[in-house]
């Protein structure tokens, strides 16, 4: 692709260079060959980036003032240069050519194909699926029944749909997740000590540009449904329980858990290990740092904060509020001059 086409989809100012050259992908500036495009956030990794063999370079504004009159490379001018280039590197990337159903996959009576779907060795796709234009099944996947699976979406070896699942567009699914089992509801006798479980008979629905990491878990909503909203991004290892609600935008850090019937608003982020109780509300734009706990029925949110505030802890409240609390339990705990603390 000609380095004119991404500027005339992505944007961008052509601060030195020709537009006509051909780019093939992107690499680390010390990996970089005469068809990569590189990328850098300041002068330093600028100047670095200068000395190796990429094609093109895409930096902040006035990053690359110093390098046009001798740069060998085109340079370009974008005001988030990690963003330019992610976009760029998706469209550079050569599209997986479509096989076809193989030989060895199982599909089920009734299941509808699209147009240039790949399904591949040992996949399963039930009844009454339904598979979109472009969408690719890999080796040893499950499809359940009537699942239906949206146009572009890449579903990796040994994942798992259950049945009436529903994924919306240019949706990926990493190896071994596994989407729509039970939920995790039970009612005791409290005579006998029994559990019997509560019926799990909702839906999952799966919404537009989600992708869900490997070895992930989502349940179906027990009587209604839980939904992962538009663009959710979903790291390794994290569990989503039954009736919950994730909002467009928001990032999920491996290790996460997430109780029954919560909700997350949109443009949250929820980092490594945090675990969140049934019932619980997490705020629009609400930041819950590492291993942070959010207690069944409680709300979280960024009302009467700044922008950008990380809650910590457990419960989970603003950061500068437990160094506070650690910093008066540390003076309260340290041993006086001569006394015995």
């Amino acid at each position: 692709m000609k380095l004119a086409e991404l500027l005339e989809r992505l944007g961008g100012n052509l601060l030195h260079g020709s537009p006509e050259i051909d780019l093939a992908g992107v690499n680390a500036p010390d990996a970089a060959n005469a068809l990569d495009l590189v990328f850098a956030e300041d002068t330093a990794a600028a100047e670095q980036a200068h000395q190796c063999g990429a094609g093109a370079i895409v930096l902040k504004p006035g990053c690359g003032v110093s390098l046009t009159q001798e740069a060998r490379m085109s340079v370009v001018e974008a005001p988030n240069p990690r963003l330019w280039f992610a976009r760029a590197a998706k469209l550079l990337k050569a599209p997986e050519p479509h096989s076809g159903v193989h030989p060895a996959a199982v599909v089920g009576p009734d299941v509808e194909i699209g147009a240039d779907v790949t399904i591949g060795a040992g996949a399963v796709v039930d009844c009454g699926a339904h598979i979109g234009r472009g969408s690719r099944i890999e080796a040893g996947a499950v499809i359940g029944r009537a699942v239906r699976i949206g146009e572009n979406c890449l579903i990796h070896p040994r994942a798992v749909l259950y049945p009436g699942v529903t994924l919306g567009n240019r949706v990926v699914l990493h190896a071994g997740a596994v989407l729509g089992a039970d939920g995790f509801g039970y009612v005791r006798d409290n005579s006998t000590g029994a559990y019997t479980q509560f019926p799990q008979q909702g839906t999952l629905v799966v919404e537009d540009d989600v992708e869900i990491g490997a070895n992930s878990t989502i349940d179906r909503g027990a009587l209604k449904e839980t939904r992962i909203r538009r663009g959710v991004k979903i790291d390794n290892l994290v569990h989503i329980g039954h009736n919950c609600e994730i909002g467009e935008d928001v990032i999920i850090v491996a290790g996460t858990g997430i109780s029954g019937s919560c909700t997350v608003g949109k443009g949250a982020v929820i980092a490594g290990q945090v675990g969140i109780g049934d019932h619980a509300h997490v705020g629009p734009g609400v930041i819950l740092g590492g291993q942070a706990g959010v207690l069944s029925g409680k709300t979280v949110s960024n009302d009467g904060l700044k922008p950008g505030t990380v809650h910590w802890g457990t419960p989970a409240r603003p950061l500068m509020q437990v160094l506070r609390e650690m910093a008066v339990l540390s003076k309260l705990t340290k041993k006086r001059p001569g006394g015995k603390g």
